[in-house]
């Protein structure tokens, strides 16, 4: 399968001289076409560091990371950002919904940003809502969201389009384990349909999903867990629109 996501030996250094923290340390990664790659760690060890810079969204100190085949690390910022409007879908901790936008609008921007006509944009929108269970609530302002609602809209706006890499932060943070587990089965779907997956959690029941996991401490990789995919950690069925509130 063709690497997506290429990481090597990137370091990310915060600040300088004596107070200067090693956020990454010498990090070496390859996701793959179709691949799910779960980050474990404790707090503090670089998790969402390794997510921003894989992403484009904060640079690496040193080391490349190619994303696609293109080394986003001798981008400008232009170029940085048209990758990840093209290429890759976010899921992040804090959300960013825009406020002042409904929910249909908020999943359609990336789209409308890259050039694709507002009807298209917003037909493609409407169908990731859908497929997260929130296709009555297309015309709704995040404040009138509950978390878990707000959570849903965030994941179909990072899977709308063709994103060929997803980058999730702890995407089942505000949600209960039933959606909770629907959340990831869309995402181990949106992979096994050809995208790339690195995944940040916590949990090992949501870790679970995928291919293999790897372990940061102190922003070094300290070891790699080899398949353990499961289908349903739950073992029982996850329907999709059958989500809760």
């Amino acid at each position: 399968m063709t690497v997506v996501l290429e990481l090597t030996d990137v370091t990310r250094v915060h600040g300088r001289g004596p107070t200067q923290v090693h956020a990454l340390g010498g990090v070496d990664l390859a996701v793959r076409q179709g691949e799910l790659v779960a980050v474990m760690g404790p707090s503090g060890s670089g998790k969402s560091t390794l997510l921003n810079v894989a992403g484009g969204l904060d640079s690496a100190t040193s080391g490349r990371v190619l994303v696609a085949g293109r080394d986003v690390t001798t981008m400008n910022a232009r170029r940085r950002a048209e990758v990840r409007r093209r290429d890759v879908g976010y899921v992040f901790q804090d959300l960013n919904l825009i406020p002042a936008l409904t929910a249909l609008e908020n999943v359609a921007l990336p789209l409308e940003l890259d050039g694709v006509a507002v009807r298209t944009a917003r037909t493609s929108a409407l169908a990731a809502l859908e497929a997260v269970g929130l296709d009555g609530a297309q015309g709704r302002f995040p404040e009138d969201l509950s978390g878990g609602q707000q959570q849903r809209v965030a994941i179909a706006r990072a899977l709308v389009g063709p994103r060929r890499l997803v980058l999730a932060d702890e995407p089942t943070g505000a949600l209960d384990s039933v959606t909770g587990e629907a959340v990831l089965r869309l995402l181990r779907d949106r992979v096994d349909s050809g995208a790339a997956g690195l995944l940040v959690t916590h949990d090992a029941r949501y870790a679970a999903w995928a291919d293999r996991t790897i372990h940061l401490r102190d922003g070094v990789v300290t070891g790699t867990d080899a398949g353990g995919r499961v289908v349903d950690p739950l073992g029982e069925p996850a329907d999709l629109m059958e989500w809760e509130a």
